[in-house]
């Protein structure tokens, strides 16, 4: 039986445009298509690991705006429960205008966070029961950082595993890194929490180190096309990526962190979490959009069965 999983994080809705390229600074492209949709790394993660079999309590903050019906009309299609649902009066739900290059599938991003940039003390005691009760508790860096050291004070204390997915990057304490089971930067976030540049395995291994000595117990770094390499106090791998055509990229790694406490919460090893992970995200870059593109637990199985 899957222990439980509560995912701590940001809602915004992606305002997401297609264009021949990305514009330069000062440029104005005439753009392809444009979708409106729920996202943020909290919610996109949430839905994933919920799509994926998980027994899964969301967790954000919604401003009082037309903008929050997205999330609840979403947490409706997919039966996930809204009792960790909190609101700010005063400040708006968040935003994310997303810029994406219909040639190469990157894309350029720009977050306002609004609501889910205000969550208390106050939210916080309302879900330590929840998080008590729960086997892992997945973070990122897209909400107020003061509430999520707090969290993850409250989860350390109860014995939960803390997974923290650094994105987007800002600078975070050794305090709050210490006792968390595992970490999953990618390479860009990996050299801004270590100093370390990481462009091959070697650069990796060196960058985990440091990870390993700031009192992380696990590390993970996502490559890309790559795939993602794996270091424990014990050894290291690297797990290859699945090679697909991607149609958007956007909510690709949202995608493999809500496959990869997915698996682990149903006592899956790092190593087998990270390739069911890495089949999640390879569905999702096939599709457009962040939550609309996360598959079902029986598409996954679907593809791992016909990929290996």
């Amino acid at each position: 039986m899957s222990e439980k999983i509560t995912v701590f994080g940001s809602f915004v809705v992606d305002l997401m445009a297609r264009a021949p390229h990305l514009p330069v600074p000062g440029e104005t492209v005439k753009g392809s298509l444009f979708k409106q949709g729920a996202g943020g790394k909290g919610f996109n993660q949430g839905v994933a690991a919920h799509k994926a079999g998980g027994d899964v309590a969301l967790v954000t903050k919604l401003g009082r705006d037309s903008l929050a019906n997205i999330a609840l009309d979403v947490m409706a299609e997919f039966s996930i429960p809204k009792d960790y649902l909190f609101y700010n009066d005063d400040v708006a739900t968040g935003i994310a205008l997303i810029m994406v290059d219909e040639i190469t599938s990157q894309n350029k991003i720009v977050i306002v966070p609004g609501a889910c940039s205000t969550i208390t003390n106050e939210d916080i005691a309302k879900v330590e029961d929840r998080i008590k009760q729960s086997g892992y508790l997945l973070l990122q860096l897209e909400v107020n950082q003061d509430a999520n050291e707090q969290v993850a004070r409250l989860a350390k204390k109860h014995g939960v595993k803390v997974i923290v997915n650094t994105a987007p990057y800002q600078h975070v304490s050794d305090e709050f890194l210490n006792g968390t089971y595992l970490v999953t930067p990618n390479e860009v976030e990996a050299e801004a929490l270590t100093g370390i540049a990481v462009t091959d395995l070697e650069s990796a291994d060196r960058a985990a180190e440091v990870l390993l000595r700031k009192g992380v117990q696990n590390v993970l770094i996502t490559l890309g096309s790559r795939g993602v390499y794996i270091r424990t106090e014990e050894r290291s791998e690297i797990i290859p990526a699945y090679r697909v055509d991607a149609v958007d990229t956007t909510g690709a790694g949202d995608a493999f962190n809500g496959g990869l406490i997915t698996a682990l919460a149903e006592g899956k090893s790092l190593s087998d979490a990270a390739r069911f992970a890495n089949a999640l995200a390879a569905l999702s870059v096939q599709r457009l959009g962040t939550t609309a593109s996360m598959p079902t637990r029986e598409e996954i199985d679907a593809f791992i069965a016909e990929r290996g």
